[in-house]
């Protein structure tokens, strides 16, 4: 890995200027995310982190000899059909690098991107996953055009599960998840993790809801009221999250809540005070966590872009420096070398040594268990979103122990 890029996320920051563009023609790279509607927010936050993140490249002479990075926004308004519109407007712009995530719109990328690079193999395209979690993208639909930064749900609901069975006050779960790929993805991994860490948990609900719909989560906390559960395992996200946690709060239940996704942008300020004490989450990073030079980086990032956020969203971060890597290495923007110099690229990032494993394109990274807790306590320095509240780490897990086994069979051009 460059030595320029060691201490990236560290320092990525503190160079806030966009630098002075050279002569050379732009890196142009499509973002296709949901920049309207209910999942707004999620979108927009993951365009700040990014952008600044290219930001630090581009202030640092870019790629390829002083080309600048240039992000294309493209709405995809949450749904795979329109992903698969503007999927073909940015190729037909002549976008070859496409950063995405979600894990429904990452499978109708990732199709498409394998279908058109097989039509057209002078012209490929790269997808760069920067956080979609259904375990099959790197699995059973594997592809070599397709590379994800961010752990999956199954290594993610591994170290969750770790974590519970080692919790003696955890004897009753209730399971409630987002009716689509991921969702589905965490029930299963969960069920199956908890018999065989700990037999005598029960699991005494088991329930898939539609994603982004249900406005009134009374009656579900009612089902887990009735349930006797003492703990709920979710990977629910914005809305589907943040509601659930409050119509808890507002009718006194007690129960643990142990997400994926309770860091994720909007989620915090959104529960505030009723995720307090009884959150639990995992996440790339913690900023409180982070040296002090570093918080000041990623709050003066905040402050530029006007985000919700504390632009401390590694996965978004590490896809960036990791393509500005994988092309000086490669000495190239063509997609098919730059996929080739991005298998088995290090990351030296500031939670520890991640890779991305060649035989699938999954990122192995560390994971941060966290809890939601007011500022102020010992570990809490900087809030969330606003609200008085921040994450304690719980744990830091290493790459290493995260990793799960390939199971893809990849075919390479």
């Amino acid at each position: 890995m460059s030595p320029r890029l060691r201490s990236a996320f560290i320092v990525a920051c503190l160079a806030l200027g966009s630098g002075s563009a050279g002569a050379a023609e732009a890196l142009r790279v499509a973002f296709i995310n949901t920049l309207s509607g209910a999942f707004a927010l999620q979108g927009e936050e993951t365009l700040k982190n990014l952008q600044t993140a290219v930001d630090a490249v581009n202030s640092k002479g870019g790629v390829l000899g002083g080309r600048q990075i240039e992000l294309v926004p493209f709405d995809n308004k949450g749904n795979p059909q329109e992903t698969l519109i503007v999927l073909k407007q940015a190729i037909d712009q002549d976008l070859r690098f496409v950063i995405s995530g979600v894990s429904n719109i990452a499978h109708a990328v990732s199709d498409a991107v394998v279908k058109h690079n097989a039509r057209n193999p002078d012209k490929p395209v790269l997808f760069l996953d920067y956080g979609a979690l259904d375990p099959a993208l790197t699995e059973a639909k594997c592809n070599f055009w397709h590379f994800r930064f961010e752990s999956h749900a199954d290594m993610q609901v591994g170290v969750l599960t770790d974590y519970m069975a080692r919790q003696q006050a955890v004897r009753k779960v209730y399971l409630i998840n987002q009716d689509y790929a991921f969702g589905q993805a965490t029930a299963k991994a969960a069920r199956e993790m908890l018999a065989a860490k700990r037999p005598d948990i029960q699991i005494v609900g088991d329930e898939l809801i539609p994603l982004g719909k249900v406005k009134d989560f009374a009656p579900y906390v009612a089902k887990i009221h009735a349930s006797g559960a003492d703990s709920v395992v979710t990977g629910n996200w914005g809305n589907d999250l943040s509601l659930l946690i409050k119509a808890s709060n507002e009718t006194g239940l007690k129960a643990t809540y142990f997400t994926l996704l309770g860091a994720f942008f909007g989620t915090p300020g959104a529960i505030g005070a009723a995720g307090a004490d009884r959150v639990k989450t995992l996440y790339a990073y913690n900023i409180n966590d982070a040296d002090p030079a570093s918080q000041k980086a990623l709050l003066a990032a905040r402050e530029k872009y006007g985000a919700l956020t504390n632009m401390s969203y590694l996965p978004a971060h590490r896809t960036v420096y990791m393509l500005s890597a994988a092309m000086a290495r490669a000495q190239s923007d063509d997609p098919q070398k730059v996929a080739y110099a991005l298998e088995g690229m290090k990351f030296a990032g500031p939670t520890g040594d991640s890779w991305m494993r060649a035989d699938d394109h999954q990122m192995i990274a560390p994971i941060y268990l966290l809890s939601f807790a007011k500022v102020g306590q010992p570990g809490v320095k900087i809030d969330e979103e606003k609200t008085g509240y921040g994450w304690k780490t719980e744990a830091l897990i290493e790459a290493k122990d995260t990793a799960t086994p390939v199971k893809c069979q990849m075919q390479r051009p």
